[in-house]
């Protein structure tokens, strides 16, 4: 993950299937969104929800940049956001957006996943 390192868990996934995770990921999110705004009326809270939401993708857009910075415990502590935040938003929008909450789940698992990654970096770092 870190372009300067000669470190890299067994477990890491190729780097060549990154970014259509992503690309999916991202999709699943943005289609999530929408779905969750079409119901905004319908879902308490609806404020804060978007709110979770907002947030969780701004710590995701500066995770790269931290990470591949080595700064692996800062990194880690912004998935724990995106993990925390996304989960809160699944949670807050299943009854009156089910299928939208469902979107993020795998998002939230992919990101639990590198944040396994991240703290194998960080172990090793130490």
């Amino acid at each position: 993950m870190t372009f300067d390192s000669d470190y890299e868990p067994w477990f890491e996934p190729p780097g060549w299937i990154i970014g259509p995770i992503w690309l999916v990921l991202y999709t699943m999110l943005a289609i999530s969104f929408t779905m969750m705004l079409a119901k905004r009326e319908e879902i308490p809270n609806s404020n804060l929800v978007i709110g979770l939401f907002v947030i969780q993708m701004i710590a995701n857009l500066m995770w790269p940049n931290v990470f591949n910075s080595a700064e692996y415990l800062a990194s880690f502590l912004l998935i724990v956001v995106m993990t925390v935040f996304t989960a809160a938003y699944a949670y807050m929008i299943y009854t009156p957006a089910k299928e939208a909450s469902m979107l993020v789940w795998p998002y939230i698992a992919w990101v639990s996943f590198a944040g396994v990654i991240n703290l194998a970096y960080y172990f090793n770092a130490r």
